[in-house]
């Protein structure tokens, strides 16, 4: 039995002793008598808790920074009336700091036999699955002296999505990358490798480019026209080891370069491009497969939600056999990973050849935009001491990136804002170059 606080009053006025419990019961009848009986009274007239029946409705999946709303609905089968106060809880990282109290805590009435629904709003701070924990329900008698208390698990899951910012950036990439198809196919016409449409022939035409069925069908001859292939491969590679879990500013690394991937996958595969990923520090821990353009970029998503950063240091001997068991044809590979001198030249540099013989290598890190700050600092002398060690680090990103460019990779590093448009830039750059 729980106490109230108008039973925890009434003690502080010297009717009860403070802290009864069960065992008690004697010394508190002695006590006072007719207030004992009206407790007893209010406990047993308070609707039952174990019998009060649940269940679940609402949001499913939520980007990070959005809202989701989860129903709850209280069935009270008892012949009593159920006035309680409830609590649905959830981890805490399923609300805005200083929120979950007034989120997850409800007051209800039910009269017997009947339903309420409430409804919980959630608002996550961090991606991934997020399961509805234990609901207490402590059920007030009449008077509000005495409570029961009970606890239920019905389970529900809101996946927390990625929360795709760059998104922004979509419109603006595809109107580039519809007038760079439509100078690609002009630029190409006769010469690609795609069947596109038949012409009346003009002097210079490569003969070889006549459809003789098509002449036998009319008077003048047609020749076939061909556009650039566009079922070309794209690996992204997702690099989740230890350096991912650095945060530049408010965002990890690793958040960073998954909102890049996202903006990639969706150029990409409005581009006619297969787009596959892959994620990888130790081993392989998320995998998609190509599938229909439409379908890809779900697929990326819900691949993606649930990724957190390992904590080790990342076996690029792996990494790099793992690309090229995805990669069995010639591909662009799309790396996501740190710029940082050690694990480059230890771990990548030695087996990239693997990668470029074959396939375009295309890198991409997030740059600290608190470097360039303390590169420009003045004034003071922590201020230049500061400016040194920025200094420094920036000229070693800088030997760093013209290691990987002298084997012919393409390297983007711009700060966590800027990397997927820069990385979608560098694709389209590449398209228009015919690397890909």
């Amino acid at each position: 039995m729980a106490l109230t606080g108008r039973t925890a009053l009434l003690a502080a006025l010297g009717s009860l002793p403070v802290g009864i419990v069960a065992p008690s019961w004697t010394g508190m009848l002695a006590v006072n008598a007719p207030l004992s009986l009206a407790i007893l009274c209010d406990y047993a007239l308070a609707a039952p808790v174990r019998s009060l029946q649940f269940t679940r409705s609402g949001d499913t999946t939520v980007r990070l920074g959005d809202q989701a709303e989860v129903q709850l609905s209280v069935v009270n089968p008892s012949r009593r009336r159920l006035r309680a106060h409830l609590r649905d809880a959830w981890p805490p990282s399923s609300w805005l700091p200083g929120t979950e109290h007034t989120s997850s805590r409800h007051e209800l009435t039910v009269p017997p036999g009947e339903r309420r629904r409430l409804s919980t709003v959630l608002r996550p701070t961090r991606r991934g699955d997020r399961k509805a924990e234990q609901i207490t329900v402590r059920s007030y008698g009449p008077l509000g002296l005495a409570a029961r208390q009970g606890n239920h698990r019905v389970p529900w899951t809101v996946r927390v999505l990625p929360p795709f910012t760059s998104r922004k950036h979509l419109p603006s990439r595809l109107a580039r990358l519809r007038e760079l198809d439509g100078r690609t196919s002009l630029l190409t016409r006769g010469e690609g490798t795609e069947f596109d449409s038949l012409r009346a022939y003009v002097p210079g035409d490569d003969v070889r480019s006549i459809d003789w069925r098509a002449t036998a069908r009319q008077s003048a001859v047609a020749v076939r026209t061909w556009r650039p292939e566009r079922d070309r491969h794209v690996l992204v590679v997702l690099d989740t080891g230890r350096t991912s879990a650095g945060r530049v500013g408010d965002v990890p690394r690793l958040d960073a370069a998954m909102d890049a991937t996202l903006l990639l996958t969706a150029l990409a595969a409005r581009a006619g491009d297969r787009v596959d990923l892959l994620a990888y520090s130790r081993r392989v821990r998320a995998r998609v497969q190509s599938r229909a353009g439409g379908e890809v970029l779900a697929a990326v998503v819900d691949a993606l939600t649930p990724l957190e950063p390992e904590l080790v240091e990342t076996d690029a001997r792996g990494l790099v056999a793992a690309a090229l068991a995805h990669a069995p044809r010639r591909s662009l590979i799309v790396l996501l990973t740190s710029l940082d001198a050690a694990p480059v030249e230890e771990g990548l540099l030695p087996v990239l050849p693997q990668l470029t013989q074959r396939h375009t290598v295309l890198l991409a890190a997030v740059s600290d935009p608190q470097v360039a700050a303390m590169a420009g600092a003045r004034g003071t002398v922590d201020a230049i001491y500061e400016a040194a060690a920025g200094a420094e680090a920036e000229a070693q990103r800088r030997r760093t990136a013209d290691q990987l460019k002298s084997y012919g990779v393409v390297v983007v590093d711009a700060p966590p804002d800027a990397l997927a448009p820069a990385l979608a830039d560098a694709y389209l750059a590449l398209k228009a170059a015919g690397r890909l």
